[in-house]
């Protein structure tokens, strides 16, 4: 059984039922039947039936199909022990013959039956005759009559055909029925008027299969695969009767649901696909996500399994690295285009190609300038970049084939929507990166509880935390992001848009949830919106985020974040440009036909759906989104200058002199 996140809700359950039962609860009359539709002579014999071996072997090697004739012994060792029951040879009959003879020797037949009544299939997904009592007759298994043991009994030769019987197969479940009555007369079980009185019972409608709808399709696909990891095969999750306490909310889950599916409009493209994930930054704790419709797409989700350009969603982990290396917010870098790097063969170039000359690094983090962070990448050094990204939770795989390339803190590397709200968790956890995971608990069929523990990280130190997050809070103050912003509480962010916008992101977080939003299509085109036009980070994904928080945050405490460091930092700290009417600059990825750069397709797999017919689009001014309004420039304020950075790369503090910073 697998619930979510309450331990009272079921969300799925897998395998089969069983329900383990003492023989001693089992009526007689129950035990009577059983043995004499099975093996007559169980408290008799050895273990084994010779005759009926025999048949079976000769069958088998004529080609014939096989035949039963086993007795409850033998049949009892092919269910109870691994690599007989899949095996259908004269070498399994032989096993089966030498185990059961061993098995009748050290055993109890008391013990073998009550085994065998626990593991015997029953069909409508019953093993063990407690399930099949409820599955059945809807009572448990003390409160069988005579006639309902029977037909229990009738029912493990073909239990198939007679689990749910209609026309000839209720006829011919009727047959065998009344032959198992008969059999416990001739068996001395019931008395001649007794057979003579038993009716054929009533059968309880067969309860509907456990379907899973929505989301619950990936959501069990998660937890199966988490569990494989930590220790648990397929057969323990399918009849290892276990109890399995998921992350999932499940309110929070259908809060992801109503966000995606009432921001996007009617015409969206089947191709668009459209993932968010919510992670608790204090546990790790992966709460709710939304991975797309499973009718669109059987074989991989857009939360966890889609894996897209992380664009300019990378570069607070570059801010990150170089706050913990010595930088710190009023850093000065290079924010002019286009950038040459000695390592690059092709110039690197901001949105437009605008220049902002040397700007601080709130400033290149609000208006995500590419060249500025290209620039603080060479001077902090890429190796430190790719080491706070993997240490907050991004796998080193995805990560080394594009770490040495310059336009590395661009976000060249892919990744999912989990793992980078999952990353920037850890900006909201004080610089801690908690292991992201889907399973609260595992309790075992014998009551042990196994309760998760996330492996926790120290990725930047709490300080450098801190001023990452104050950066990216003025994004969604100030710059590309301002369409996440949640009016009641602060919120930290960073869009994300890459080459001609095949991949878009907005990735926000408050203290309590890390939330990211991205949109992309599975043939690696332009994510274009009928209506809206081609999407960038600050549009349909910000206004998703924020749908998706609204709910998410409603009655919850406001939480600040902490103050960043007092160097270099005051209430106005970020200005964002004077004397421009527009939006700031959308991010920039080097597009993917620069070798140099390396970019990546999407790591994306899934059916191919058709074309969508062609959607004339409006016309639009110069490709911005135009629902962000820009707020109005805080006043000028002196802060200190940078510390200057020497000819290897390191930081110093200098020079430490007040000037006036702008932009």
């Amino acid at each position: 059984m697998i619930y979510y996140r309450d331990g009272r809700t079921v969300l799925a359950r897998q395998g089969i039922d069983r329900r383990k039962v003492e023989l001693a609860k089992v009526p007689k009359h129950v035990r009577d039947a059983v043995i004499a539709a099975e093996n007559r002579s169980f408290y008799e014999d050895a273990g084994v039936s010779l005759k009926g071996t025999g048949r079976a072997v000769w069958s088998t090697l004529t080609g014939q199909q096989l035949q039963g004739g086993s007795t409850i012994t033998q049949q009892l060792v092919r269910n109870y022990y691994s690599g007989l029951s899949q095996e259908r040879s004269v070498t399994r009959k032989f096993k089966e013959i030498l185990i059961a003879m061993k098995v009748d020797q050290s055993r109890s037949k008391d013990w073998v039956l009550e085994q065998y009544l626990n593991t015997i299939y029953f069909g409508r997904g019953a093993n063990g005759i407690q399930s099949a009592a409820r599955a059945y007759f809807g009572k448990d298994v003390e409160e069988l009559s005579v006639s309902e043991g029977a037909y229990l009994a009738s029912v493990i030769q073909q239990p198939s055909r007679f689990a749910a019987p209609k026309g000839s197969d209720l006829a011919a479940a009727q047959e065998r029925w009344r032959s198992v009555i008969d059999a416990m007369g001739q068996t001395g079980a019931l008395r001649a008027d007794e057979v003579a009185s038993q009716v054929f019972p009533k059968l309880k409608a067969p309860k509907k299969p456990f379907e899973l709808k929505g989301q619950a399709q990936y959501m069990l696909e998660q937890v199966t695969a988490e569990l494989n990891r930590r220790g648990y095969s397929d057969e323990d999750v399918n009849s290892g009767g276990l109890r399995i306490v998921t992350t999932f909310d499940r309110k929070l889950m259908q809060a992801a649901e109503r966000a995606v599916s009432d921001m996007l409009p009617d015409g969206t493209p089947k191709k668009v696909r459209t993932g968010l994930a919510a992670v608790d930054p204090a546990t790790g704790e992966v709460v709710a996500f939304y991975g797309g419709k499973p009718s669109q797409s059987k074989y991989y989700d857009s939360a966890f399994s889609a894996k897209v350009m992380a664009g300019s969603t990378f570069k607070p982990y570059t801010l990150a690295a170089a706050l913990d290396n010595g930088f710190d917010l009023s850093t000065r870098v290079d924010g002019n285009s286009p950038m040459h790097v000695a390592s690059a063969s092709q110039s690197i170039p901001n949105d437009g190609d605008r220049s902002y000359g040397q700007i601080n690094l709130v400033s290149a983090t609000q208006n995500s300038v590419n060249t500025a962070f290209v620039d603080l990448g060479q001077k902090v050094g890429l190796d430190k970049v790719a080491k706070t990204a993997e240490a907050a939770g991004i796998p080193a795989a995805q990560l080394d084939q594009h770490a040495n390339a310059a336009a590395f803190p661009l976000g060249v590397a892919s990744v999912s929507a989990v793992q980078n709200a999952s990353g920037f968790s850890t900006f909201a956890n004080k610089g801690v990166h908690m292991e992201a995971h889907v399973v609260k608990s595992v309790t075992d069929a014998d009551g042990r509880e196994a309760v998760v523990k996330p492996l926790a990280t120290k990725v930047v130190g709490e300080q450098a935390a801190a001023d990452t997050t104050y950066a990216m809070q003025q994004v969604v103050k100030y710059g590309t992001g301002t369409a996440a912003r949640l009016y009641d509480r602060p919120v930290a962010g960073k869009t994300g848009t890459t080459d001609e916008s095949k991949a878009v992101w907005f990735n926000g977080f408050t203290p309590q949830l890390a939330v990211a939003v991205n949109m992309f299509r599975d043939d690696n085109a332009t994510v274009t919106i009928p209506g809206y036009g081609t999407q960038f980070g600050g549009q349909l994904p910000a206004q998703i985020w924020r749908a998706f928080m609204t709910e998410a945050m409603a009655g919850k405490p406001v939480e600040e974040f902490p103050e960043p460091s007092e160097y270099g930092w005051s209430p106005d700290y970020s200005e964002p440009d004077r004397g421009r009417g527009d939006l700031p600059d959308q991010e920039y990825t080097p597009p993917p036909d620069q070798d140099d750069w390396d970019v990546p397709e999407p790591d994306i797999t899934g059916e191919p759906l058709p074309d969508e017919q062609p959607t004339e689009e409006p016309p639009q001014d110069d490709g911005r989104p135009d629902e962000q309004p820009r707020e109005s420039s805080p006043p000028d304020t002196l802060v200190p200058d940078q510390p200057s950075i020497q000819q290897d790369g390191s930081a110093t503090d200098d020079d430490r002199t007040g000037r006036r910073l702008t932009g």
